[in-house]
């Protein structure tokens, strides 16, 4: 056997070794799908954007880090038009691909009419707030809980000695459980010295609260809380600036995006506040592994040209907490073992604070980690104005 033949034989051997292996690299190479369901269109697509947003700056910061195993994640986006029926009909959809998990919606509307699909799995991680799965479910919430919100804003105001306070809210699902948890928060005996002084409500589809305003002025309050989210928002605020209500205003975490900012810029409040999350006041965090997720959240959204606010945040530490499921059980991980990985979850810090799904299933944090949060029109920024939990700073 010559030289050239041996040399022949062996380029042979090692082009069948390299096909034999080819299959498996590019199967390996296949990105991870992970579905997602969120208002790309309708009233809350001003959410649906900012969200798509977070989990494009996710998949880059993990597919940087190999993805799971060796596979680079990629969000597959369904728009439910921001209707609940349409969301139903999109994750009957997915969950007839047998996938272990979906993310989305972000609407407590939309949130309610999907849990009951996902009761026998997959896990569906919900970027509202304002759901309340049962405990042991598939279904998740993200962020703090509307109860948590309401307890620590209040605590903010009262501490400030501001004790009268107003309410106005939306009739439909966000409205709602705003409503239910101000109750529970107001019956507090913490809270025994504050009093409400009137009560309104609209429909999200009114064009003008005027009414409801000029009753609420008379009552003579010292704060507004106005629980509603996107447009109807608009017509709240608007209407504060026709009945010259010149008192601080409380609104939905969920308005806290740039976008609304920069549309209600003439109509804002002087005093116009949130109750947020650690990552939109790192300043207020002491925590120092808070305090670095923070920092690697900002850096990826930054990098994508994005400036972070609220929305952001809501969904970037379930798709990380779902993601570091996946990186530890495998790619081929059941529902069940999703489920099981985040039911046993505590300790993990991300941009909220340290996670406990055992001490608080199916969402992990507290108001513990409340942050209330001002509009600085300045800045063109938000300011945080409290201690976690909604003590003001300097008290």
């Amino acid at each position: 056997m010559t030289f050239f033949t041996t040399t022949r034989l062996r380029l042979l051997g090692c082009a069948l070794a390299l096909a034999r292996a080819l299959p498996s690299a590019v199967l390996a190479a296949d990105p991870y799908e992970i579905n997602v369901v969120l208002p790309l269109t309708g009233p809350g697509t001003f959410l649906g954007k900012s969200l798509t947003q977070a989990l494009e700056a996710v998949a880059v910061t993990v597919n940087k880090e190999g993805g799971i195993a060796g596979r680079p994640v990629k969000f597959v986006y369904f728009d439910d038009q921001t209707n609940p029926q349409v969301s139903v009909q999109l994750l009957n959809q997915i969950v007839a691909k047998k996938v272990p998990v979906v993310l989305g919606s972000s609407l407590v509307a939309t949130c309610s009419a999907m849990m009951p699909i996902v009761k026998d799995g997959p896990v569906m991680y919900c970027f509202s707030p304002g759901i309340h799965p049962p405990p042991d479910s598939y279904a998740f919430s993200s962020s703090f809980s509307t109860p948590d919100l309401m307890e620590a804003s209040i605590r903010y105001f009262r501490e400030r000695g501001l004790t009268r306070m107003a309410v106005i809210t939306s009739t439909d699902a966000s409205g709602q459980d705003a409503e239910r948890s101000l109750d529970a928060a107001f019956a507090l005996p913490e809270n025994k010295s504050v009093a409400v002084v009137d009560r309104e409500h609209f429909n999200p589809t009114d064009v003008s609260v005027a009414a409801q305003l000029v009753r609420i002025k008379a009552t003579n309050p010292q704060v507004l809380i106005a629980w509603t989210t996107g447009t109807p928002a608009g017509t709240v605020l608007r209407g504060v600036v026709e009945t010259a209500l010149n008192i601080p205003v409380m609104t939905s975490t969920g308005n806290a995006t740039y976008a609304q900012m920069q549309q209600y810029s003439q109509i804002l409040p002087k005093e116009f506040y949130v109750p947020g999350v650690p990552g939109m006041a790192p300043d207020q965090i002491s925590d120092r592994a808070t305090k670095a997720a923070i920092a690697s959240f900002y850096a990826a959204l930054n990098a994508q040209g994005v400036k972070p606010d609220y929305v952001h945040t809501a969904a970037w530490d379930p798709a990380m907490i779902v993601i570091g499921a996946l990186k530890k059980l495998g790619p081929q991980a059941s529902p069940d073992a999703i489920r099981r990985y985040v039911d046993d979850l505590k300790g993990w810090v991300g941009i909220n604070g340290p996670y406990d799904f055992r001490a608080v299933p199916q969402r992990g944090l507290s108001r513990s980690g409340v942050v209330i949060v001002r509009w600085n029109a300045q800045k063109d920024a938000w300011q945080g104005v409290s201690k976690p939990g909604g003590d003001p700073l300097g008290r």
